[in-house]
């Protein structure tokens, strides 16, 4: 008897481990009609998926400069760290969908002066795509959104141009965008090769729209409880003085958010410690804190 019940364990001990592991994508695709392209992405379902009916939260981890839909897979080594925090309970299960912004055109903007418009896509055909072919709770409370780097500047942006969206928002080592109108000319020259030719117009609306500290300062009172906040950013980070100068902005407008630095600096090493406690800050949320 023991010696039967001995062999059932060790056929069953192998289903059980397989049972308990999530599962990557990360060469999807869909088609776009916005950007004229088939565009890429990335996703990660949680060990239940494919055994239960449910449906699920959702977070946005958005890519940085030179990565493109499979840098959180990769680098940031998504599945394993996302499924221990799943394991030990510090997570839920939720459904994680990394987009690619890098292909044709680099970044989650829509570029002044061009026929290029990411943020359209990502809001009017990535989102209503992905929750609709998967099993994705599609109200407010169960979406969330980070990102490292280029991807945190898209975490900020996204996340005050429509509060009504995301319950929490986490950038991480986050470019802000512009500090002043004159660098937003500068970075507009660097990425356009016809900037010359740009309004002055045009090129404050651009700012206006894509520089953090400049979407704080003008914040709107009914949306400063809107979304959680957590800001991430290493010590020796370059990126320190826009996430900085946003903390104090945060402060001084009376915005709820959670600002932590700790010892690191711009690189993937940082960032995976970082994903632990976004997948933690957003599960707060997703459960009803």
């Amino acid at each position: 008897m023991n010696k039967h019940f001995n062999s059932l364990l060790i056929i069953l001990i192998p289903l059980v481990t397989f049972a308990q592991t999530g599962k990557v994508y990360d060469n999807l695709t869909l088609p776009s009609k916005i950007l004229n392209s088939e565009r890429k992405y990335a996703i990660y379902l949680p060990p239940d998926y494919e055994t239960s009916e449910r449906s699920y939260p959702v977070l946005y981890l958005l890519h940085g400069s030179g990565d493109d839909q499979s840098g959180w897979v990769q680098f940031g080594e998504v599945l394993g760290i996302t499924d221990k925090a799943i394991a030990e309970g510090s997570s839920t299960a939720m459904i994680i969908v990394m987009p690619d912004a890098n292909t044709g055109k680099k970044g989650y903007v829509n570029r002044v002066g061009e026929d290029w418009r990411y943020e359209d896509f990502f809001f009017e055909e990535l989102i209503p795509y992905v929750e609709k072919k998967y099993r994705i709770k599609s109200d407010k409370r169960y979406r969330a959104i980070s990102g490292l780097s280029m991807g945190g500047g898209g975490t900020f942006f996204y996340a005050l141009h429509h509060p009504e969206m995301f319950s929490s928002a986490c950038p991480l080592s986050a470019n802000a965008g512009p500090l002043t109108l004159e660098a937003t000319r500068d970075q507009i020259k660097y990425f356009i090769p016809n900037a010359d030719n740009l309004s002055d117009e045009l090129i404050e609306d651009h700012f206006k729209q894509y520089s953090t500290l400049n979407l704080i300062n003008n914040i709107k009172e009914e949306n400063k409880n809107a979304v959680r906040w957590f800001i991430d950013c290493g010590d020796d980070d370059f990126r320190y003085e826009g996430n900085s100068l946003i903390h104090i902005a945060m402060r001084k407008k009376e915005i709820p958010h959670e600002y932590r630095v700790r010892n690191g600096d711009h690189n993937w090493t940082y960032w995976r410690e970082s994903l632990p406690d976004v997948l933690k800050f957003v599960s707060e949320a997703f459960h009803q804190y």
